[in-house]
């Protein structure tokens, strides 16, 4: 086996996977099925991050309803195309249309009403959507999005085979960086969010420095892989968010078939949260409050 990326310094402390959080079939939007690990329930959270949902069908029964017009307010989501096409819509006027490899960043805000929709009849639709909370100071400011094309997403290759999409974050391969289109001042000082797409070959290594605070997961949705301390490895069950444990870095090994992972991780916000359906802040007061404003047409107004 082969270190994707050696690590730096022989005192940097492996993060073990403490606890496995399964995912669960279910169905949100009009009818869409898919399978959510963070968030299944109130206690599936991890700071910041609220909700991870994976779609994955070749039957167009499973997904042709798509999510009609809905409203959220109080954190972001990031949309993350594989296969399939669906098209965006929202009450500012945005069209966006995301395609294979495509992301979609919508920082929610005070509100915004909008719809995402399947752009075709049949086929696969394959993806993933994550829920970010933002921090109290945040919540209530003006709506924002980004659709990212395949081709502004940095791609790093990696010694022995591989490759690390990066879609937030920064990664260094080599003493190369390899930053993402969703980096830098917007989130020094909240998340800071790293969500990497790890393509490791079969008997591949991949190890990486992670920031000290920030929590972290990772979620095989191919393949087989483990996790941890050459002396502490751990099989990274398919399909559910491997939380990781406290450390400098983490290191992931491919099994006998090429591995799939995505690595996600943020600096935890520490405060409570409130949260109804797609409405997520910090007090019960702010919930009714966010419930009025919808029933009085007022969510996605401009701020006073």
């Amino acid at each position: 086996m082969t270190d994707a990326q050696p690590a730096r310094s022989t005192t940097l402390t492996i993060r073990p996977l403490s606890r496995v959080i399964p995912s669960q079939a279910t169905a949100d939007g009009a009818g869409v099925r898919l399978r959510r690990s963070i968030g299944a329930h109130p206690g599936a959270r991890l700071d910041p991050f609220l909700m991870l949902d994976e779609f994955s069908s070749d039957d167009a029964a499973d997904y042709i309803a798509g999510f009609p017009a809905h409203p959220h307010r109080g954190f972001e989501t990031v949309t993350y195309m594989l296969d399939g096409h669906m098209r965006h819509e929202d009450h500012l006027g945005n069209r966006g249309h995301l395609t294979p490899g495509s992301v979609q960043w919508m920082t929610a805000g005070r509100g915004i009403i909008h719809s995402e929709m399947p752009e075709q009849e049949s086929g696969r639709m394959r993806g993933f959507q994550l829920w970010v909370n933002l921090p109290a100071r945040l919540k209530m400011q003006p709506p924002w999005y980004r659709d990212i094309a395949p081709a502004e997403l940095p791609v790093a290759a990696l010694p022995g085979g591989g490759r690390v999409k990066v879609i937030a974050g920064e990664l260094e391969v080599d003493g190369q960086r390899h930053t993402g289109p969703i980096a830098g001042e917007r989130f020094a000082d909240s998340t800071d969010p790293l969500y990497w797409d790890i393509h490791l070959p079969p008997g591949a290594v991949f190890s990486q420095r992670l920031p000290g605070g920030h929590q972290g997961f990772l979620y095989l949705y191919e393949g087989e892989a483990s996790v941890g301390h050459p002396a502490a490895l751990r099989a990274l069950p398919p399909r559910a968010a491997g939380v990781l444990g406290e450390g400098d870095a983490v290191r992931i090994v491919a099994g006998s078939r090429e591995a799939r992972v995505l690595l996600i991780a943020g600096k935890p916000l520490r405060e409570p949260v409130a949260q109804y359906g797609p409405f997520v802040m910090n007090t019960q007061d702010e919930l009714r409050q966010a419930l009025a404003d919808l029933q009085a047409g007022r969510l996605a107004l401009p701020a006073d």
